[in-house]
């Protein structure tokens, strides 16, 4: 396919979670390159896709849902050599090790080198919303509203010497913590960190697609996805050859 004029195809897992809420932000999105946006629920789907976006949902759930669907190896596969950003739940599915797992433990697709726990902000009524310090985004001097469900938190950034460096793109204020996770030294990262790129993945501990705000959508097509076609080809569903 040529880079020039060519659609860019985005996957967006969609076997539980807020999966439509991702493809209605998508679709609002003012850019110079065509969207193709493709539920995946086969393999066979996820198989058209330059990028993929997984959701929010419940983590457990979704990778169980793709073990028997025959796409948790798929998925893997195609962490290892294509843009993917995860919301919530996908931000867990993404991490290399996972604390506060359900009993039996916590299916990973890895992708990132980080730490992440479980429900970490607590249950479904410790839920909040909160505004975030964000750097990359169009227009970061305006705070984004962040919509945090019994969200995940990141315990440690584990990068190797010859892995991607990790890049803080949003963060939360230290005075929001609670007190079972601020660290009574006040040295609160990588806690406060709820939006990380590593190399073209990308994670949210929160939900952008739960607002109108689609800043953070347009930051992964625009610097994860478009940026890796113009540069390299990928098999039969690169976006560039």
């Amino acid at each position: 396919m040529s880079v020039h004029g060519a659609s860019v195809v985005v996957g967006i897992l969609a076997l539980q979670g807020a999966f439509v809420e991702h493809e209605a932000a998508l679709r609002r999105l003012n850019l110079s390159r065509s969207l193709d946006i493709v539920l995946v629920k086969t393999p066979e789907e996820l198989e058209r896709c330059h990028a993929l976006i997984i959701p929010g949902g419940e983590s457990t759930t979704i990778a169980l849902l793709a073990r028997l669907s025959g796409l948790l190896d798929p998925l893997r596969k195609f962490v290892i050599e294509k843009p993917v950003w995860g919301t919530c739940a996908g931000a867990i599915l993404l991490a290399q090790t996972v604390e506060n797992t359900k009993k039996g433990g916590q299916e990973v697709l890895g992708g990132m080198s980080i730490s992440i726990a479980r429900n970490g902000w607590g249950s479904q009524v410790e839920s909040f919303e909160a505004d975030l310090t964000v750097t990359g985004l169009t227009n970061p001097e305006r705070p984004f509203q962040g919509v945090f469900i019994r969200a995940p938190v990141v315990v440690e950034l584990k990068p190797t010497p010859t892995d991607p460096p990790i890049q803080v793109v949003a963060s939360l204020s230290p005075s929001l913590l609670p007190a079972a996770l601020a660290s009574p030294d006040h040295s609160n990262e990588p806690k406060i960190f709820v939006a990380l790129r590593q190399g073209n993945h990308f994670l949210t501990t929160f939900h952008p697609e739960l607002t109108q705000d689609d800043r953070f959508h347009d930051y992964f097509i625009r610097e994860c996805v478009i940026p890796r076609g113009a540069s390299r080809a990928n098999g039969n569903a690169s976006l560039a050859s």
